[in-house]
């Protein structure tokens, strides 16, 4: 039988652990609470990080596109003696097919019909221009057609790059082996102007093909350098000829 001693002792420790549960408890919360911050603030220096490496496997897959649409171009030359455009198209300013905006097309679908051999559009020009029906490029389809983004879009046969503009795309229609560039201020110096009266300014290849990445601006957010005049670090655009 308990003596109230006892009672007063088994009531003590109760009163004790309860007290010690609550510690326990407030002291977990408080961990707890430690633990959020310091993953929040984890989460805040990883995002540049992590939006940095995304930029750079959208940069890398848009390059993978240039050279392939370059090659394919090269090869189209090689197989017929002309390049992909319409025989009324004899300038570079006539065959260059600029992007629009953001989910906008533009025209660079008259190249990609006469390369993918896609008769859908305009089957008179593809035929004349590609009779042996060869297929010469075939680019995946953008997965959401409504929103498109690295691929052809059904209705308009247009290519768009990973942030969802269509590839800027000139061809050296006038023949003169000067293809026509965007004005890059640093890349300028590199470029060669045609002897003939054309006037034509840029690389000496049959083609390019660039995009100006997230921004759709010449450069770095629109100041005209490829790469950073001070820090060389390179502009989100992607061309196919560096």
């Amino acid at each position: 039988m308990k003596t109230l001693l006892d009672r007063k002792s088994s009531s003590s420790i109760q009163a004790f652990t309860a007290k010690q549960r609550e510690r326990v408890s407030a002291f977990t919360l408080l961990e707890l609470l430690v633990v959020i911050t310091i993953i929040i603030i984890l989460i805040g220096f990883l995002f540049p990080a992590f939006r940095g490496i995304q930029d750079q496997a959208k940069r890398t897959q848009a390059k993978n596109d240039l050279n392939q649409i370059v090659t394919a171009i090269s090869a189209f030359y090689t197989e017929y003696g002309y390049y992909p455009v319409p025989a009324s198209t004899t300038t570079d300013s006539a065959a260059t097919y600029p992007a629009r905006g953001l989910y906008q097309d533009s025209t660079n679908n008259v190249v990609f019909d006469i390369l993918r051999y896609d008769i859908s559009r305009d089957s008179t020009t593809v035929n004349a221009r590609n009779p042996r029906q060869v297929v010469f490029i075939e680019p995946p389809i953008a997965k959401d057609q409504a929103n498109p983004k690295l691929g052809i879009r059904f209705v308009s046969g247009c290519w768009y790059d990973p942030w969802g503009y269509t590839y800027n795309l000139t061809i050296d229609a006038d023949y003169n082996a000067v293809t026509t560039a965007p004005v890059y201020a640093d890349l300028s110096t590199t470029y060669t102007t045609a002897s003939d009266s054309t006037g034509d300014k840029g690389p000496r290849t049959g083609a390019v093909v660039w995009t100006m990445g997230a921004d759709d601006k010449l450069g770095n957010n629109g100041d005209g350098n490829y790469k950073d005049p001070i820090s060389s670090i390179q502009s989100d655009d992607v061309v196919s000829w560096q």
